[in-house]
């Protein structure tokens, strides 16, 4: 990452502009005890974990620039048969008390209409594939000029946040900044070349 005077650091494709969110950010490097922290999450619904993330990324937007000011906070949503089968989406798990933390409205405004693959590991390309036209507003979510906080767990390419944020955008919405707790180390433009 490179860091141009008095600007933040931002990854290659983000200073091409190739995302169709306004920003992401992220709490920390998806590595070490973090990673283990966040698939206790997604996997054995270690629910404190979710609060104490949403803590945590509070403080980044609370202590970030201005473009994370924000209207209401929106989960990255699971597909309905993955939900059925986890029971719960770790997104929201997050989002919920993010929401309460930094006094917004939380709303699942998009669902995914496109079940993932059941392949564990995607490679770069099936990732951006898996969710090309996956997402879609929810009937009568209304996002018209309104400044949306996107939250996941991980950030690993981009692909996921890049598909909701077109979705809301496509549906009136003024900005769009993803938050994760984490974010994968590769630069993702570096993914695509390799």
């Amino acid at each position: 990452m490179e860091k141009a005077e008095g600007q933040e650091a931002l990854c290659s494709a983000c200073r091409m502009g190739l995302f169709a969110f306004s920003a992401a950010r992220s709490f920390a490097v998806y590595e070490k005890a973090l990673a283990r922290a966040i698939l206790l999450l997604k996997f054995e619904r270690i629910e404190p974990l979710g609060a104490w993330f949403a803590g945590e990324l509070a403080e980044v937007v609370r202590k970030g620039p201005h473009e994370l000011s924000a209207d209401i906070v929106v989960p990255v949503p699971l597909h309905r048969r993955r939900l059925r089968e986890r029971g719960y989406n770790q997104a929201e798990m997050i989002s919920k008390p993010l929401a309460r933390k930094l006094g917004l409205p939380h709303k699942a405004l998009i669902e995914r209409t496109k079940p993932r693959p059941d392949k564990h590991l995607l490679t770069l390309r099936e990732r951006w594939d898996s969710v090309r036209g996956a997402f879609a507003t929810r009937p009568s979510s209304q996002v018209d000029n309104l400044r949306v906080l996107l939250v996941d767990d991980v950030m690993t390419t981009g692909a996921t946040l890049d598909a909701c944020a077109k979705v809301l955008r496509h549906a009136g919405a003024k900005a769009v900044v993803g938050l994760t707790v984490a974010r994968a180390k590769r630069d993702p433009l570096w993914t695509v070349r390799t």
